[in-house]
């Protein structure tokens, strides 16, 4: 009999809804916000001196919350040179949503956005077909390598499209997280139906060291608050449970054997009776010239809370 569950990506728009549960929970965007106002401006200390416009690449870029925050940053390092915003973004909702967030935000005169609705690999496919080639003063693939079937593959596409002085940022979840123990031990039950496959930045480092490419670690916390989890018929509890396993409605179509494992899912516990785990992500800023590379592996994790575990079937019921 076949199972029931299914990916949770078979259902964009639930999706869209257990993501912004996700983003209210944690401090993955302060974390992110923090990091591009205290270390991005050094990064591209040097990508556009001397240019009349800076390139810019999202890949996967979502409603534009961060996006803006790197253009901001960019704005600041580059005062009045012209900036070209292109996003690479699959859904159409998170684009409407990242169109309405321009039109709401001030200062962006100098800023000419243009939105692809397609995946990085569409993309790619398009370019190549069209027999285009443009380069890029920045390229960040934020949080969306999850999504990708060959990851090796289309950080060396996007590579290829750095000018000199250009760098590329990728951030996704690193191996110290509590996701990564998630996934490890549960990771092959969950419905990914091929259109999710989990990775951290184990694998990220892996890739990264197979083409020799160099890197320097930053720290940063992060974590989220699965409380609601805990709370039977809470909604947003069964959306993030959606979100953290990647199932639709997991609750409701996973088999006892796995909501009822009883492996150890280490979480944070907080006074306030708030518990949280460590949702820990790492960038892989990578800086290139025409003459040398200099790449920067950043490591987000959290050690500020009270550690106890919980069994992980008091988190999946």
């Amino acid at each position: 009999m076949a199972s029931p569950m299914r990916s949770l990506l078979t259902d964009l728009s639930r999706y869209v809804r257990c993501f912004h549960v996700f983003l209210a929970k944690s401090t993955e965007h302060q974390t992110m916000k923090q990091f591009v106002e205290q270390q991005l401006p050094g990064l591209l200390a040097s990508t556009g001196s001397g240019k009349s416009a800076f390139n810019i690449l999202s890949v996967g870029g979502g409603a534009g919350e961060i996006d803006l925050q790197i253009i901001s940053a960019v704005q600041a390092s580059y005062p009045g040179v012209a900036i070209n915003n292109e996003v690479i973004e699959p859904s159409a909702d998170q684009i409407l949503k990242y169109k309405e967030r321009v039109a709401a935000t001030s200062n962006l005169d100098n800023v000419k956005f243009t939105w692809h609705e397609e995946t990085a690999n569409e993309y790619e496919s398009r370019m190549k077909a069209e027999k285009k080639s443009q380069k890029w003063d920045f390229i960040h693939m934020i949080q969306m390598l999850y999504y990708v079937k060959d990851i090796p593959a289309i950080i060396r596409y996007f590579h290829s499209l750095l000018a000199a002085q250009a760098k590329l940022l990728i951030i996704l979840v690193s191996e110290t997280s509590g996701w990564e123990t998630l996934w490890r031990k549960y990771g092959s039950s969950f419905p990914t139906d091929d259109l999710c496959t989990y990775v951290s930045s184990a694998n990220i480092k892996g890739i990264l060291d197979s083409v020799g490419l160099k890197y320097k670690v930053y720290e940063l916390p992060s974590h989220m608050d699965i409380t609601c989890c805990f709370t039977e018929g809470d909604n947003d509890g069964e959306l993030l449970l959606d979100f953290l396993t990647e199932t639709y409605e997991f609750s409701k179509t996973a088999p006892p054997e796995l909501k009822h494992q009883g492996e150890l899912f280490e979480t944070h516990t907080l006074p306030s009776d708030q518990i949280l785990i460590p949702v820990c992500f790492r960038t892989f800023p990578q800086h290139f010239s025409a003459v040398e590379q200099s790449n920067i592996y950043c490591h987000f994790h959290t050690d500020s809370c009270i550690r106890r575990p919980r069994y992980i079937y008091k988190l999946l019921q």
